[in-house]
């Protein structure tokens, strides 16, 4: 009989660590369905990962900001034939003015993206996994949900609720076989500070702070493998999270599942 592979879902799939997920997954036999903006890239990566792994790739562009893109990603999917039992939330953006001068529309966007489509993406994909006892879920965080607040933006505090998000649904599904992991990366070599005009303050900072995203992916997704609720990745971020949080991830963790008075059965 015939072993069908399973499927992973990547959403920001067109550069970075996205992309770089996408290259992971394909040479582990994985078949993707990789999503984003940019189609012309998108079917790039594509063609590139079959001719490499021989893996099937189905691309479908798509802008997280639309409350209606995550329902037609799964619609897709469907329509496909595709059990998503991997899915990797990265796309994501971050403000670059005051608050107060940013015109709403451009934040209720940033929150649909990296808020309300990432939660929606995890919720449609998870009674399939349940179903089969299987599943994984990367939810592309930041070392800054560790950091204290930051002036005008709403970045940190968004990326704060994917670390907690992430872990409560980690505590629910882990019994259906399903694990959870928050990525939380510090300053990785992406175009995100190019797309964000922030380069220029980038380069300035030493070279010690930097991974490579290829480092960021693998520790990401061996950490999901095996069943660890949260991945900091690199050594200088994992002491930069410890000098900022005065309780041990793992004892944080454990907190949570075992003193929430709220716990469902």
């Amino acid at each position: 009989m015939t072993t069908v592979p399973r499927s992973a879902l990547i959403s920001g799939a067109s550069a970075g660590i996205g992309a770089t997920f996408a290259r992971h997954l394909a040479a582990r036999g994985y078949q993707l369905l990789l999503v984003a903006r940019r189609a012309d890239r998108l079917h790039d990566l594509a063609a590139q990962l079959t001719e490499q792994h021989k893996v099937r790739c189905e691309v479908f562009a798509a802008d997280l900001t639309d409350p209606a893109s995550p329902a037609a990603i799964l619609r897709y999917a469907d329509e496909q034939g595709l059990n998503i039992d991997v899915l990797i939330n990265n796309a994501g953006l971050s403000g670059k003015t005051a608050f107060a001068d940013t015109p709403w529309d451009s934040l209720a966007g940033e929150i649909q993206l990296m808020v309300t489509a990432q939660t929606e993406l995890a919720h449609r994909v998870i009674p399939g996994m349940k179903e089969r006892r299987w599943g994984r879920i990367v939810n592309l965080s930041s070392l800054a949900a560790f950091a204290p607040p930051a002036a005008s933006l709403l970045y940190t505090g968004i990326k704060s609720y994917v670390l907690n998000t992430s872990q409560a649904l980690d505590m629910e599904l882990k019994p259906h076989g399903i694990h959870v992991t928050a990525l939380c990366p510090g300053f990785t070599h992406t175009e995100f500070h190019d797309v964000m005009g922030t380069r220029d303050k980038a380069n300035r900072l030493p070279g010690i702070l930097w991974q490579q995203p290829e480092a960021v992916v693998a520790e990401g997704w061996k950490a999901v493998q095996n069943g660890k609720p949260v991945c900091v990745p690199g050594l200088v971020n994992k002491i930069s999270v410890a000098a900022m949080k005065p309780l041990p991830i793992r004892l944080a963790y454990l907190a949570g599942k075992t003193l929430n008075p709220f716990k469902n059965s």
